[in-house]
């Protein structure tokens, strides 16, 4: 798993054998079970999460229904909104798989930006490519119809059909389950 991280980094930055030294004294590999609930509505956290195998997804409890937002697998950083803000979630952050994950704080970063401070280059860099991303995912989802919504997430992330069960699949793209098997069948006609 430490190598699965050195080779994500190194797209940004080359690592010395000190500084991938440095990484792994810090801890941040954890294996995690499958349901296991890593942030709940109303918990404070400063945790980031980074999937190096495996899948968890952030959700709102709405009246007493549980609302997809995201999905975040292999190679996807997650730093929930309160860890920034230093107050309470508003979701939930839960492992659809059994996942390995490096969990990091501020702290950390800290002290990893302080002793090697291209670290802090790679994570601007990381950071605004999320955002980009982000960005443009919450664009095609607002402009575009189930149907599309769909169409996008089978080109782009056909993986998450065999990995997540439906009725989430059909939170996160804003239907039904019943409005996504008639979806699906419908395209299948096609």
């Amino acid at each position: 798993m430490q190598q699965l991280l050195f080779d994500f980094i190194s797209k940004y930055i080359s690592l010395t054998d000190d500084e991938k030294n440095v990484l792994l004294s810090l801890n941040l590999f954890h294996s995690v079970k499958k349901g296991t609930i890593l942030l709940r509505e109303g918990q404070k956290t400063n945790n980031s999460y980074f999937v190096l195998k495996g899948c968890i997804r952030s959700y709102y409890l709405i009246d007493g229904e549980e609302r997809t937002t995201a999905f975040y697998t292999e190679m996807e950083a997650m730093t929930p909104a309160c860890a920034l803000s230093n107050t309470p979630s508003d979701y939930y952050v839960s492992c659809l798989e059994d996942t390995m994950l490096t969990i990091s704080n501020s702290d950390m970063t800290e002290e990893v930006n302080g002793k090697f401070p291209k670290f802090d280059i790679m994570c601007r860099m990381f950071s605004a490519e999320m955002l980009a991303k982000q960005r443009i995912d919450f664009d095609e989802f607002k402009t575009s119809s189930p149907e599309q919504r769909y169409l996008n997430l089978l080109q782009k992330r056909p993986d998450l059909l065999q990995r997540v069960p439906q009725h989430q699949l059909a939170s996160y793209l804003g239907i039904t389950p019943q409005s996504l098997s008639r979806l699906r069948s419908r395209l299948v006609k096609k």
